[in-house]
């Protein structure tokens, strides 16, 4: 999004205009994004890549509000979107069916290759490699008699891994392409970091590596760590920045 044409903060340049941050109002920091009142719709997650330069151009006006008195002003306007349901998963896929979406847009596409165990042993094959998500129980295609995950998606070899819950726990993570909406720090900062959208941040802290990287020691196991996936840092409810897991 900062890196768009039409991202926010070049528009006001271009209009000679500037928006002020109506977070900055209610936060000790200038400029700071803060999570939503209404933590159920809360889009704080997505927005940890936007450049810090951008902030003063921005205003979230309806962050103040929970959705449902959003809904109520909404109807007392007479808008047409006041009843309208919310969005579910991938916004730009109307079918959900993401794999579908991917097969046409990448004809001959071939991701089948082996199931396998934490010990590498071949247990069955699959479709595509695509198909899958880390922390995935249901749909795997193979029976053993008892429950099991995909801990690991090989790309590289075609390979899905499963195995037990206990398997998808892990403590660290290595994220990259860091960006930070605070002073980047040089030190370890204690924070709470989210692994994913719903996940429920949880208290780490966060060691920063040389090349806009950082290391994220969770101080209890935290399950499905998905590569790929961003890590997003918080103080509070205050936004601090986020990078892609490793």
């Amino acid at each position: 999004i900062a890196d768009c044409p039409g991202a926010p903060g070049q528009i006001a340049d271009r209009c000679g205009s500037s928006i002020s941050n109506q977070q900055s109002a209610i936060s000790n920091q200038p400029f700071s994004l803060l999570r939503a009142r209404d933590l159920t719709k809360d889009q704080s997650y997505v927005l940890f890549g936007l450049k810090r330069e951008m902030l003063p151009h921005l205003l979230f006006p309806v962050g103040e509000y929970p959705k449902s008195e959003i809904r109520e002003m909404a109807r007392k306007l007479g808008l047409r979107v006041a009843d309208k349901p919310d969005s579910q998963e991938i916004c730009f896929v109307p079918s959900q069916d993401y794999v579908e979406f991917l097969h046409r847009r990448l004809p001959g596409f071939d991701g089948s290759g082996e199931i396998v165990d934490t010990a590498g042993g071949s247990i069955g094959r699959h479709d595509g490699f695509e198909g899958y998500t880390i922390g995935q129980r249901k749909g795997l295609g193979i029976a053993l008699g008892e429950r099991r995950y995909v801990v690991q998606i090989d790309a590289a070899q075609r390979r899905v891994v499963i195995g037990s819950r206990e398997d998808l726990l892990c403590s660290t993570l290595v994220a990259d392409r860091l960006n930070w909406l605070c002073e980047p720090p040089a030190d370890p900062v204690r924070c709470t970091a989210k692994i994913r959208y719903l996940h429920q941040a949880a208290t780490a802290t966060v060691r920063p590596i040389p090349g806009a990287q950082a290391e994220v020691v969770f101080d209890a196991p935290q399950s499905a760590i998905t590569p790929g996936q961003a890590v997003v840092f918080y103080d509070g409810d205050r936004l601090l920045g986020g990078g892609y897991i490793r």
